[in-house]
């Protein structure tokens, strides 16, 4: 009961301080809303140093909230990729301010029109637990190249990771300019809850429901960046040694806890056992052993454990083959490590079939032809990611169009993820909206039309009382 009481005046504690923060960075939007170029950038670079000047911590921080993250995995994907998107953003965004000049039709002229765009005022951002760092930094990037004032929720189950980023974006910004929130799932529910300008929110799919419901009471738009079953379809004819090697690439970082990696692939279904071969020899050249390996990460916590393991026991009792990876044949147990496993003879009654899996399983369809492969995709919510492995650019050409996901990647898996001159976003089940890119910049952007008029008025020629002149104005302005 006593820590009942504690935990509640604690997450208070957190609610109260969010509430005074929001009030602060909406005060501050009306002292200064418009931000110059110049202010934008130095708000951006000052990140990078937060970055590298604590690269030990970060790795710590990780290693700590997940039981073992391995290092390089969070050099690679949360650094690099947060250091790459601080380089782009200070380097474009003034191009990215630059008011877009319009054309004015014939009853508006003479006249002047453009499109200013203009910082939406505090943004809040909601960070997922499979990649604390950078999917905090993403978004962030973008809502101060708009000039944009942020808060940012980190995920109660990355404690270590969100105490240690409050802690330097402390040191680094005043609290009206960005301000970091930790707490349990009651400050969350709250800071959905807040009249932000914008609220961006990365996370599972039944949440992002709930947060939209939330930001609703207020009319607050919403970037909604979901998950799904994103497919990976192999070509009749491409080699499945390298296919093998470019998916592990998207699935085994982080364990498979990444909302784009590899779900299911579809393969031809004459070359099922072969996939299974490369895939096992692949695995067994990464992680020729698992429970004492730093390079392979664990899974976050006991829930997200028991989840994937409640997959495998459901689909082994409903008739699934299942294929699991352990080179040394070692005991994982207490380490919240699984192996990489494949499932195969997959129906649709298993809950790994509609369930993202989020994890190190992988599911095995065969397929006859490629439109077949396309049918079982397009039968299914559109997911976040696809992925197409063909070196015939017309089969590409029609998966692309033959298709809707949030992002392609041909050839090659979640690479699409750190390229920040396109867009980054979901469709339908699996998110709404985008950043990365110019379009990050209009996502947290009011694109504000003006319209400015001369010193001729042509408009004192049609007003009231209304007469032939007017009649013929308009029949010509109509059948022209």
């Amino acid at each position: 009961m006593v820590a009942e009481i504690k935990e509640f005046q604690t997450g208070q504690a957190h609610i109260e301080r969010m509430k005074r923060i929001f009030d602060a960075q909406k005060s501050a939007c009306r002292q200064h809303p418009f931000p110059s170029a110049e202010q934008r950038a130095e708000h951006i670079q000052r990140l990078k140093p937060m970055l590298l000047d604590n690269m030990d911590a970060w790795i710590a921080a990780l290693n700590a909230d997940f039981g073992n993250r391995s290092a390089d995995e969070t050099k690679l994907a949360e650094l690099l990729t947060s250091v790459e998107g601080i380089k782009y953003n200070a380097k474009h965004l003034r191009k990215w301010m630059k008011p877009s000049k319009r054309k004015v039709g014939a009853a508006q002229w003479p006249g002047k029109v453009w499109v200013e765009y203009q910082p939406l005022g505090v943004v809040g951002i909601i960070v997922p637990w499979n990649y604390p760092l950078y999917l905090a930094i993403g978004p962030l990037l973008s809502a101060l190249a708009a000039g944009n004032r942020v808060m940012i929720k980190m995920s109660e189950s990355t404690p270590r990771t969100g105490a240690l980023l409050e802690e330097l974006i402390g040191q680094t910004f005043d609290e009206d300019q960005v301000a970091v929130i930790n707490g349990e799932v009651d400050v969350g529910a709250a800071f959905s809850t807040l009249a932000f300008d914008h609220l961006l929110f990365t996370g599972s799919t039944s949440v992002g429901r709930h947060i939209m419901r939330a930001a609703a009471e207020n009319l607050t738009p919403v970037t909604l960046e979901l998950g799904g079953k994103s497919p990976c379809i192999i070509g009749q004819d491409f080699p499945m040694k390298d296919a093998a090697e470019r998916i592990a690439f998207g699935k085994c970082l982080n364990s498979g806890q990444t909302c784009v990696a590899p779900d299911y692939i579809l393969c031809p279904e004459q070359r099922v056992d072969e996939f299974v071969d490369a895939w096992t020899a692949q695995i067994n050249q990464l992680y020729p052993t698992l429970r004492d390996n730093p390079d392979y990460t664990s899974i976050i916590n006991e829930r997200q454990y028991q989840r994937l393991r409640g997959y495998l026991d459901d689909a082994r009792e409903k008739g699934a083959r299942i294929v699991e990876i352990n080179p040394a044949n070692e005991d994982l147990t207490g380490s919240r490590k699984i192996p990489h496993t494949l499932v195969l003879d997959v129906n649709d009654d298993m809950k790994i079939a509609s369930d993202e899996i989020f994890g190190p399983l992988m599911l095995v369809v065969p397929y006859k032809t490629l439109d077949d492969a396309l049918d079982y995709v397009n039968d299914r919510p559109r997911p976040l990611a696809l992925y197409y492995f063909d070196w015939n650019s017309d089969n590409g050409d029609h998966v692309l169009r033959n298709t809707h996901a949030g992002g392609v990647c041909l050839n090659d898996t979640i690479t699409q993820v750190g390229v920040d001159d396109i867009p980054f976003g979901g469709i339908g089940p699996s998110g709404m909206g985008h950043y990365h890119g110019p379009e990050g910049f209009l996502t947290f952007s009011k694109a504000k039309g003006v319209y400015k008029k001369g010193k001729m008025n042509a408009t004192k020629h049609i007003l009231p009382p209304y007469g032939r002149g007017m009649h013929k104005l308009v029949y010509k302005f109509m059948l022209k």
